[in-house]
């Protein structure tokens, strides 16, 4: 499935804001801490990249991967 520049860049803030919102509110991070743990992270970049179609998983997934990084 192929998905235009628009449409990833959607879909992977989606996702993002979904991250916080989990790491905040069911993790206790602050929420300075919880943008500055994820778009300072290498998993950042593979999330940033399209091919590897992480855009495409739940934001728990993705936390789950995220945390193993």
């Amino acid at each position: 499935m192929s998905v235009t520049k628009r449409e990833f860049e959607s879909l992977k803030e989606q996702k993002i804001t979904s991250m916080i919102d989990i790491l905040t509110n069911e993790r206790g991070i602050k929420f300075e801490d919880a943008i500055d743990k994820i778009y300072s992270s290498s998993f950042f970049q593979k999330l940033s990249d399209v091919r590897t179609g992480l855009f495409y998983q739940s934001p728990r997934y993705l936390l789950s991967y995220f945390d193993g990084v």
